[in-house]
C-alpha cells in the first residue's frame, strides 16, 4: 500500500462509522484559560474500549479474508491495543491470542478479557512490549496465524486516523479552524493516521507529536534517518513506552509530523491530577500527553486554535498514588534525603524545629539500617510547602549533616532505598 493516503482513511471511516463511537470534540473552558487558546479535546477515552486503539484494531481484522480468520489472529499489546482487538474479536467471533507483557497494570488485563470473552486466550511474556511482542510473532509464525501489529501496519493507521475525520467534521461543523492538532506517539500509529488525513485535508495545521521523556524512540528515528531500538526505555507511560517505532509510521512521520517533543513522565502525572481534578477526565498516562505538552508549547500556542487528542483512559486506580509521588518529585515539592542523625533523645526534634520549614511536612522517616554508632543514617521524605524554599532547606541540612545525600542527584540509590 505504498499510495497510502487520505483515502484509504476515508474507507476505513466508512466500515468503522457504524462500529466505533463518535467521541466527542470538547471546548475546555479551563486549559483556554491556562494557555490564552482555544483548546478542544478529543476524547477517545470515551471510546467503547476507552481509546482509540478499537479503530485500527477493527479496520485491520476486518480486511482479513474468512479462511484466515477462522485460523485466529494474535497481537501484542501493553493493554490498550489488545482491548481493541479483544472486542473485535467477541464481535466477530474470531479466536485471539493476546501477548501482553508481564508490567501490564491488572486493570487492563481484566479489561481485555472483559471485552474478548471466551474468543480470547491472554499470555504474559516478557517485560517490555518489544519482548512481548517478538514472542507473538514467533506464536502467530509457527500456528499460522495473522498478527495484527499494534502500529506498524497500513489498515491499522487507517483505523487510527479515522479519528482526525470525525475533528475536522466536527470542527467544520463549529466553524473551528485548527491551527495545531496534538497526538501522543508510542509506536506511531495514531500521530501516522492523524498526519496523514491532515496534511492531504487540511494541510495549513500544525502536527505536533508527544513522546514521553523516557522513551523517545521516534525522535531518536528522526535523529538517526531510520527506526532504532532504545536500549533502555522508563515504561512508567505503559501505552507509549516502545522501544523502536515502525519503518511504515515512521516514513509517514517524517513526511507530516511538523514537531516531536518529549515530556517527562512527572510532568504527565501532573497533568493526569489535573485533568482529574479541574475537568474531571481519567486520563492514562500516555492519553494525557497530548494536554502535557501544552505547558512546553504555551508561548507558541497563544491565539490559536489547538485540538489534544486524549486518547486513551484505562488508568489503573491502584497507580494513583505513584503518580501523585512522580508529580510532587517533578513540582519540586518532594524530596528525599539520607541524613545522618545523632542516635540520642531529641535529634528529630531538633530537625524538626531548626530544619525544616515551618510549613514543610515529612513524609517519610526510618532508619536505612541501625548501628551501635553515635550517629545512624536516616531516610527521609520532606514535602515542602513552596518548592523556592528548596534551597534553604539544603542550607540547613548541611548544617544539621555536611553529608547527606540528596536522593534525587542519585539515581541508584533512589531506586534502592525509595
Amino acid at each position: 500500500m505504498s499510495d497510502f493516503s487520505a483515502k484509504e482513511i476515508l474507507k476505513a471511516y466508512d466500515v468503522l462509522k457504524n462500529v466505533v463511537t463518535h467521541t466527542p470534540l470538547q471546548y475546555d473552558r479551563y486549559l483556554s484559560e491556562k494557555y490564552g487558546a482555544t483548546i478542544y479535546l478529543k476524547r477517545e477515552d470515551q471510546q467503547k474500549v476507552r481509546s482509540f486503539k478499537l479503530r485500527g484494531a477493527y479496520y485491520a481484522i476486518s480486511q482479513l479474508p474468512k479462511e484466515v480468520l477462522k485460523r485466529g489472529v494474535v497481537c501484542a499489546s501493553a493493554g490498550n491495543h489488545a482491548q481493541g482487538v479483544a472486542y473485535t474479536c467477541q464481535e466477530m467471533q474470531v479466536p485471539a491470542m493476546i501477548f501482553m507483557p508481564t508490567t501490564t497494570p491488572q486493570q487492563k488485563i481484566s479489561q481485555v478479557k472483559f471485552f474478548g470473552g471466551e474468543q480470547v486466550t491472554i499470555a504474559l511474556v516478557g517485560d517490555t512490549f518489544d519482548e512481548s511482542a517478538q514472542a507473538a510473532k514467533d506464536y502467530a509464525k509457527r500456528e499460522q496465524q495473522t498478527f495484527i501489529d499494534p502500529f506498524n501496519d497500513f489498515h491499522v493507521i487507517a483505523g487510527q486516523g479515522t479519528t482526525a475525520v470525525e475533528i475536522f467534521e466536527d470542527a467544520t461543523t463549529e466553524g473551528v479552524s485548527v491551527d495545531y492538532l496534538i497526538g501522543a506517539i508510542g509506536g506511531g500509529g495514531l500521530i501516522s493516521g492523524l498526519a496523514t488525513y491532515t496534511k492531504e485535508t487540511h494541510p495549513e495545521t500544525t502536527i505536533i507529536g508527544v513522546e514521553p521523556e523516557g522513551a523517545q524512540s521516534m525522535i531518536e528515528a528522526f535523529s538517526e534517518g531510520a527506526p532504532v531500538k532504545l536500549e533502555q526505555i522508563d515504561k512508567f507511560v505503559d501505552g507509549a513506552a516502545v522501544a523502536e517505532v515502525g519503518e511504515i509510521t515512521f516514513a509517514i512521520a517524517k513526511k507530516y509530523v511538523d514537531k516531536i517533543l518529549a515530556v517527562a513522565e512527572g510532568q504527565v502525572c501532573s497533568t493526569i491530577l489535573e485533568l482529574y481534578a479541574k475537568q474531571a477526565i481519567v486520563a492514562e498516562p500516555a492519553g494525557a500527553m497530548s494536554v502535557s505538552a501544552l505547558e512546553n508549547l504555551k508561548d507558541e500556542i497563544q491565539g490559536k486554535t489547538v485540538v489534544c487528542v486524549i486518547s486513551g483512559g484505562n488508568n489503573d486506580i491502584s497507580r494513583m498514588t505513584e503518580i501523585e509521588e512522580r508529580s510532587l518529585i517533578f513540582e519540586g515539592l518532594k524530596h528525599y534525603f539520607v541524613v545522618n542523625f545523632p542516635q540520642r533523645p531529641g535529634a528529630l526534634r531538633q530537625f524538626v524545629n531548626e530544619i525544616l520549614g515551618a510549613e514543610d511536612d515529612i513524609t517519610r522517616f526510618e532508619y536505612a539500617k541501625k548501628v551501635n554508632k553515635g550517629k545512624g543514617p536516616v531516610l527521609i521524605g520532606v514535602l515542602l510547602n513552596d518548592k523556592n524554599n528548596y534551597a534553604q532547606l539544603v542550607e540547613r541540612l548541611a548544617t544539621f549533616d555536611p553529608r547527606f545525600i540528596d536522593l534525587q542527584k542519585n539515581e541508584s540509590l533512589y531506586t534502592l532505598l525509595v
